[in-house]
């Protein structure tokens, strides 16, 4: 198919189907599928929220004609088969993190609101699976057959682990390449390494704090975090982004106001853990069991570079390393703080864990590495790449933003060979009341839906055109 003629056919496709793909979107998004082990069951591993969206893109994908497995609740996929067994992959995910506070409009309803879908997944990565499964759909409708099979993937446990991708592995063979359309255009070719622990202090002794919590996810900056602190209101003072409420005789209710963002972009965001633990400290707000682990908590909170903790480090293909502390609480007389880093190839989790634990060591707190992943990276000369890359230009006429590298870790670094692509444009301008991945009153536009299955459905084309 000639340039015009593809541009002429997809235009009209996208046109012709739009109401039907924002009300598969919305079919997605109605479902608040965060993980909840604790009501984990047979062929729902990870919750019954990941297990009904896995159900729903399932269905979905059969409505369209496509043979579709379920791998036990692990993950889906659904086949276009091609000329050969030889796979083409796509992998999205149909689970996403909990809602969180600060929501103006109904995360678990699709709004739409002056050219905006609005609401948990339209962004990451509900919408964007929704719209290249329609862009499969769409050369399936034409008749055409491919030189390759294609397999999407549709994963239930992106957010929080990927512990469904080596259940998946173990099962079948990976596809030759593969992209997840969950991250940002042009195209991803690399990922910085993932390095997420548990701190957790000594028993409190004498503590003034009664309640401490904060943040929704480790992998997000938390907008909002609060303390019940016994203490006098009347002798407190006032502090930017921080508002004290007496909540009965000796108690404070001290509330921390930040601003949300993903953990591999924390210098867009305001931590609100962090808000919080300044506060406490410069108003003597605690014993000095708290202290010392608030005292090393601000260290860690303070810096997203890492510079705080003695982890700061960069390189040529990822740039500086990021870290976060994503969730903080009062466990059984115990502070117990989360972190989230992103680690370029000039430091190791050894080298991560030997500078931190200097630090919790003296104060008794404990350190825990609770998720490990490597760097993973594809050359961005790779024909894959370059073929990515091709479509992307070619639909948005767009030659000045190249391929990159990101702090994210997508699916992508899970197989073989892999890349994520789109659909973010982060370059571009939204309105204030569109939020991003992870963080209230998320959104995307249509027109950048709609432009992103236009580049889905070109890049299939392109990749079938390679010789794997």
């Amino acid at each position: 198919m000639d340039d015009k003629t593809f541009n002429e056919t997809i235009d009209l496709y996208i046109e012709d189907h739009w109401g039907e793909i924002v009300d598969d979107i919305a079919r997605m998004v109605e479902v608040p599928s965060f993980e909840e082990l604790d009501d984990a069951a047979p062929n729902a591993p990870f919750g019954p929220g990941p297990r009904a969206a896995l159900s729903q893109i399932l269905a979905i994908a059969d409505r369209m004609g496509f043979a579709t497995t379920d791998v036990d609740g692990y993950m889906g996929f659904a086949d276009f088969k091609g000329a050969s067994d030889t796979q083409i992959g796509i992998i999205g995910h149909v689970d996403v993190v909990p809602a969180g506070p600060g929501w103006h409009f109904d995360p678990f309803t699709v709004t739409l609101k002056d050219g905006y879908l609005m609401g948990r997944g339209t962004l990451d990565d509900k919408g964007p699976v929704v719209v290249t499964l329609w862009a499969m759909k769409f050369w399936k409708d034409l008749g055409v057959t491919f030189p390759y099979t294609i397999r999407f993937l549709f994963g239930a446990n992106e957010e929080t682990g990927m512990n469904d991708v080596p259940y998946y592995r173990e099962r079948y063979a990976d596809p030759a390449f593969l992209f997840t359309p969950d991250a940002e255009f042009p195209v991803c070719y690399g990922e910085k390494g993932g390095f997420d622990a548990t701190i957790t202090s000594k028993p409190i002794e004498g503590g003034l704090i009664v309640e401490l919590s904060g943040g929704a996810a480790t992998n997000a900056v938390p907008g909002t975090a609060t303390a019940l602190v016994r203490a006098d209101a009347a002798s407190l003072p006032a502090a930017d982004r921080i508002t004290v409420t007496p909540e009965a005789e000796g108690l404070v209710r001290i509330d921390a106001q930040g601003k949300s963002a993903h953990a591999a972009t924390p210098e867009t965001g305001v931590n609100a853990i962090g808000v919080l633990v300044d506060y406490l400290l410069a108003n003597d707000l605690c014993s000095p069991d708290e202290r010392a682990f608030l005292e090393f908590d601000q260290k860690l909170l303070s810096h997203t570079d890492g510079s705080g903790v003695g982890i700061a480090c960069s390189d040529d293909y990822f740039g500086p390393l990021t870290v976060i502390g994503g969730t903080v609480a009062l466990e059984d007389g115990h502070i117990v703080q989360t972190m989230d880093s992103r680690w370029p190839t000039s430091i190791t989790p050894e080298g991560i864990t030997k500078a931190i634990t200097m630090l919790t060591d003296p104060i008794g707190a404990t350190f825990e590495n609770t998720l490990l992943m490597d760097p993973f990276l594809v050359k961005p000369d790779s024909p894959e790449i370059q073929a990515l890359q091709g479509a992307y230009r070619e639909v948005t006429g767009d030659d000045e933003h190249k391929p990159f590298t990101i702090g994210g870790g997508t699916y992508a670094r899970e197989f073989t060979s892999g890349a994520s692509f789109g659909p973010e444009r982060t370059w571009q301008t939204q309105p204030d009341w569109v939020g991003g991945m992870h963080g209230p009153d998320e959104g995307i536009s249509e027109d950048d839906l709609k432009t992103a299955m236009k580049i889905y459905a070109l890049a299939l084309d392109k990749l079938n055109a390679l010789t794997f």
